[in-house]
């Protein structure tokens, strides 16, 4: 399964009510480490379909959900559990790297 639009109209649900851990990029068009971040987050999305949803959250389109989550530089991607934040990254990483800091690995 690709990666999934997150928007503030489905964020409770999809997010904050999820039955999996649900991670999330905070990202912009004009951003250009969040168009470099994207594949990595497909694969893990594909790879990872059983076990954990991912998707993708226009912080332009949707700031209110960033500001409550203080995202200040993206992309920033969050792993949410139990409907809380328990982990974050900031910035394009290798695969390897984002799975680490967000205890995926």
């Amino acid at each position: 399964m690709a990666t999934i639009e997150i928007t503030a109209d489905n964020f409770q649900a999809k997010v904050l009510e999820n039955e999996k851990p649900v991670v999330v990029d905070f990202w912009a068009e004009w951003c250009g480490p969040c168009r470099m971040i994207a594949p990595v987050l497909d694969e893990i999305a594909r790879e990872r379909d059983e076990e954990i949803v991912v998707g993708k959250l226009d912080v332009d389109a949707h700031g209110a959900i960033a500001q409550r989550y203080n995202v200040q530089g993206i992309p920033f991607v969050a792993l949410f559990q139990n409907g809380e934040l328990a982990r974050h990254a900031v910035g394009a990483m290798p695969k390897a790297q984002l799975e680490q800091a967000l205890g995926l690995s």
